[in-house]
């Protein structure tokens, strides 16, 4: 079930957060994550719209929306992945949004068809400026 995140769960989110970084982005070094972690629990998850998928009390993913278009986050936890969780997260913020647009890394490759086949386009190809690699800008319309 979607619905409103509630920031007494930030670290079972923040959790998902991390280690599906790690393991969707094993180009990446691990302490890049890490070193991140506190910035974006800290200063982007309080300024983000974020919804959860919850089963059982149990957050199973999440995204969050910044600045009423863009999808800062979008994480389902590992065990969870390939269950549509994270269509139903990207639905629901469809169904409340005209536009979405994000940013994903090329070599991600499950994550880029996973968007495309959401309906995202690719826009532009870029170097995130930091962390060093190639990333698509993505774009989707109501």
């Amino acid at each position: 079930m979607v619905k409103e995140f509630e920031m007494i769960k930030i670290d079972e989110v923040m959790k998902i957060w991390l280690d599906t970084n790690i393991s969707a982005h094993n180009f990446i070094p691990e302490e890049y994550w890490a070193n991140n972690y506190n910035v974006v629990k800290e200063q982007y998850m309080p300024i983000a719209k974020t919804f959860v998928c919850e089963e059982d009390s149990a957050i199973k993913g999440f995204i969050s929306i910044i600045k009423g278009s863009f999808i800062g986050a979008l994480f389902v936890e590992e065990g969870c992945q390939g269950q549509g969780i994270g269509l139903e997260l990207v639905n629901h913020c469809k169904a409340l949004y005209p536009k979405l647009e994000l940013a994903v890394y090329v070599d991600n490759i499950g994550a880029v068809n996973f968007y495309k086949r959401c309906g995202f386009e690719i826009q532009v190809e870029k170097v995130n400026e930091d962390s060093g690699f190639r990333e698509y800008a993505m774009l989707w319309n109501k």
